[in-house]
């Protein structure tokens, strides 16, 4: 957490001040910072995170079984798991712009930490959670309703952007389109993959993720933004 970044600015943008703002803290401390501060691991956002994880489910889960009453079990669980998925958390995350107030340790910080969607999608799970033990379910309920389950057609757009950018580029004949891996950065147990979406040469999407498949979700969807405004010339 940085110096113009505080807990009261994100209590601020939550709309949620915390009884305990020691579990606002915990939700953001990553086992990195732990270890070099000599913090008891407990203390960490992983229990946090364990307890957000199944808070999320059981919204998520009710929200689409009430806003979807002729959609078929399979459907609804394929959903469900599309908009809790990592690559979709992090999206959520940079809303609020999570990773700027977590506390890292230096190695972290050092490999791009606060930007990695493995690191800032389970810090918004330990954000629910402890949203839970501080204000009750209500309170989680509300923050995943406004944060998550909100703008759900552009989300949607998100999570299916490689099918969607698939069938828009099918109507241009002729086009070439391919996923490039441009690089890997951070440790071996915890790599980011970056990588390009290319149609025709010309690079018009970037994503980034711990898969290559959630980099590649992530720059079809810069891709069909691109395409939607109309910028990609006739080749």
């Amino acid at each position: 957490m940085t110096q113009e970044y505080t807990l009261e600015e994100l209590e601020q943008k939550i709309g949620y001040q915390f009884k305990d703002r020691r579990l606002l803290k915990q939700a953001l401390t990553h086992s990195s910072y732990a270890n070099e501060q000599k913090i008891n691991k407990l203390k960490d956002y992983e229990r946090l995170e364990f307890l957000g994880d199944a808070v999320l489910e059981l919204v998520s889960s009710d929200f689409l079984f009430h806003e979807n009453p002729q959609m078929p079990e399979g459907k609804l669980t394929k959903l469900r798991s599309s908009m809790v998925c990592e690559p979709a958390l992090a999206y959520c995350a940079k809303d609020l712009q999570l990773g700027n107030y977590m506390l890292l340790g230096k190695g972290e910080e050092a490999t791009g930490g606060r930007n990695r969607d493995s690191i800032t999608s389970d810090a918004m799970e330990a954000v629910i959670g402890a949203l839970y033990l501080d204000g009750g379910f209500q309170t989680a309920h509300d923050f995943i309703h406004r944060f998550v389950l909100s703008d759900l057609e552009n989300k949607i757009l998100f999570y299916d952007s490689k099918t969607v950018l698939q069938e828009l580029i099918q109507t241009e004949a002729g086009s070439r389109f391919s996923y490039e891996l441009k690089g890997e950065a951070g440790p071996d147990h915890n790599k980011e993959f970056l990588v390009d979406a290319v149609l025709n040469e010309q690079v018009i999407g970037s994503g980034r993720g711990r898969t290559k498949k959630a980099a590649e979700q992530q720059a079809a969807y810069e891709a069909i933004m691109y395409l939607r405004k109309g910028q990609i010339k006739e080749q």
